[in-house]
């Protein structure tokens, strides 16, 4: 069982005084049930680019659940089945089977975590919030010993160069 959401991250309309509101980015959320989460900054949230996001990263043999969005309709025909539920309606539970709370949960771990912690996030680098956030949460069940370990795993054979910055003037003495 995998769940499939989409969220927009960005600033609010309300803290700016004038212009347009901030652009929000689009983030998609894979998340298998008692499992692991895959994110993805996309371009924009339509069957175009979530088609193959679902068809590389998600097993046919799968059940995928989504809310009652129009972009997963054709994708989730090939899946082993595909259950909605309708937010439209304040349906956010059918049974104890058809649900997105999972997916649900983790943007709001993720949300949280951005607000609370580093403020702001540029496009340019939300790939990289997104990957700290999945990092998190598919570690959850580790003791912080086990998490550090794999860590360092990820490093492992990368190097770490120190290189001047564009802005620095040539010549110019490092900073001690």
């Amino acid at each position: 069982m995998v769940e499939a959401d989409e969220t927009y991250v960005g600033g609010k309309a309300k803290n700016k005084a004038f212009g347009p509101p901030p652009k929000k980015e689009p983030v998609v959320a894979l998340v298998e049930r008692d499992g692991m989460v895959r994110s993805f900054h996309v371009p924009s949230v339509s069957a175009r680019t979530l088609r193959p996001i679902l068809f590389t990263q998600i097993d046919r043999a799968s059940y995928l659940m989504t809310d009652e969005a129009r972009v997963y309709t054709s994708a989730g025909n090939d899946f082993r089945g595909h259950g909605t539920v309708n937010h439209c309606i304040e349906e956010y539970v059918r049974g104890t089977y058809h649900h997105t709370n999972t997916v649900e949960s983790y943007f709001s771990i993720f949300k949280r975590g951005i607000t609370g912690n580093y403020q702001w996030v540029s496009a340019k680098h939300l790939k990289r919030f997104l990957g700290e956030f999945d990092f998190r949460y598919n570690s959850r069940d580790m003791t912080d010993l086990e998490r550090a370990a794999l860590a360092a795993k990820g490093i492992a054979g990368k190097r770490l160069t120190y290189r001047r910055t564009s802005s620095g003037q040539a010549g110019e003495a490092p900073l001690h």
